[in-house]
């Protein structure tokens, strides 16, 4: 059996973040086609973790800047590692490319960094995004990761495009390969009348969501006040004390925290608002509310990625491109059947384009090409070459300073309480 080596950021955690979700859908991706999978994390285990020994996945903790981890990868010689996020290939790609160098090398981009960082920064000083946004020290890093991956699976077609025409990486190393959805049915088991209130979901950790959280506090009096046996719940992982400090019932604002099945923030609640005011990748929670039948008010980074049209009219629910534009599409949704029920129908097309059992082979064919044809397709970038032989060369040489640092303090005696040795 061919060996899968997935290099974490961090334990997945499907039912916290829809990166989580994505990781898991990315591991059963290989099983299915045979491969034994190892997943190893330098990260502390997290409480909502996924125990991947379930699956027959092995779980490793690794060590970095350590020679233990080149005895491990020497132990797994895997058929192809798997970056989560471009810190990982930073880290532990020159390891892998001096210990196992026919191994076929995968970034997962999760959502692209410098694009969401990009956006955050030009959100801070309230402009607009502009070249030297996308270009900084992140943008750097990042495409430079890319270029020394033999393939980087993108998940969406907006950053493909971007990836492309403005980091000019050649479109051979790229693969779209988005969220895989098993059951592209739309649940319609409870209708308008059967449903209440508005929910938002996100991970309290992650900054786009707590801005998100923050714009609906502010937006929510407006709202309220033409809505008023309304109720916003806001469900998501790792609340902090800023965030349950928010939770005001008298006001109908509810903090609801982490949600153990993902139904539970969309099922019964009859619009999701989802005001992101930057972001990157495909938003987890609006393809959720889809799969619930629950039309969505979002933001044109909310929708990104996954409406087609310029104009969003495929959208299953309504993009906003203001405070006051949001506050009268929540308002339109909530009180209007027919409104919502065109939203809804809008859903089942939209997810279509997720469907695991479409994608699933298509992207596996693709991988498989690259792999079969290994050498050719590096020989073609001389680019991702030549970063190579620069960045693994200063961090092997920095890993092993450190590494050497670590045993030399170790071995030093160690003071006692009285000062002596």
């Amino acid at each position: 059996m061919p060996l899968l080596l997935v290099l974490g950021y961090v334990w997945p955690e499907p039912n916290s973040s829809a990166a989580g979700w994505r990781m898991v859908s990315l591991l059963q991706l290989f099983q299915r086609q045979g491969w034994q999978v190892v997943f190893a994390s330098a990260a502390d285990k997290s409480p909502h973790r996924l125990d991947l020994n379930q699956f027959g996945i092995e779980e490793v903790t690794i060590a970095l800047n350590c020679d233990s981890f080149a005895e491990q990868l020497q132990q797994w010689q895997p058929a192809a590692v798997l970056f989560d996020r471009f810190m990982l290939e930073e880290q532990f790609g020159w390891w892998v490319d001096e210990i196992c160098p026919q191994a076929l090398k995968l970034l997962d981009s999760e959502d692209l960094h410098c694009l969401r960082a990009a956006r955050q920064q030009a959100f801070n000083e309230q402009r607009e995004v502009d070249h030297a946004d996308l270009t900084g020290e992140l943008a750097l890093r990042e495409i430079a990761a890319i270029h020394r991956c033999d393939l980087t699976l993108t998940i969406s077609r907006a950053e493909l495009q971007l990836l492309t025409n403005v980091y000019q990486v050649p479109a051979a190393q790229l693969l779209y390969c988005p969220f895989f959805i098993e059951n592209c049915q739309v649940d319609t088991s409870t209708g308008f009348s059967e449903r209440q209130h508005f929910s938002f979901i996100g991970n309290f950790r992650h900054e786009p969501n707590w801005q998100a959280v923050l714009r609906l506090k502010q937006l929510w009096p407006q709202l309220r006040k033409q809505l008023p046996q309304a109720e916003l719940h806001i469900y998501g992982a790792y609340p902090p004390p800023k965030a349950t400090q928010l939770h005001a019932p008298k006001q109908g604002f509810y903090i609801k925290g982490w949600a153990a099945n993902a139904a539970d923030a969309f099922v019964n609640y009859r619009v999701c608002l989802a005001p992101l005011s930057f972001g990157a990748g495909l938003k987890g929670k609006v393809i959720d509310a889809m799969r619930f039948g629950t039309p969505v008010v979002t933001t044109e980074i909310g929708a990104e990625g996954i409406s087609h049209q310029a104009d969003f009219l495929d959208f299953p629910g309504i993009v906003a491109i203001d405070d006051q534009a949001l506050i009268d599409a929540a308002v339109a949704l909530y009180q209007d059947s027919s409104l919502w029920l065109k939203a809804r129908h809008k859903a089942a097309a939209c997810l279509e384009q997720f469907d695991a059992a479409l994608l699933m082979p298509q992207v596996w064919q693709q991988l498989s090409a690259v792999q079969q044809q290994l050498a050719q397709h590096r020989q073609q970038s001389f680019t991702g070459r030549m970063l190579k032989y620069h960045h693994h060369r200063s961090t092997k040489f920095m890993a092993q300073w450190i590494n050497a640092k670590n045993k030399l303090a170790a071995l030093q005696p160690k003071e006692s309480s009285d000062g002596a040795s």
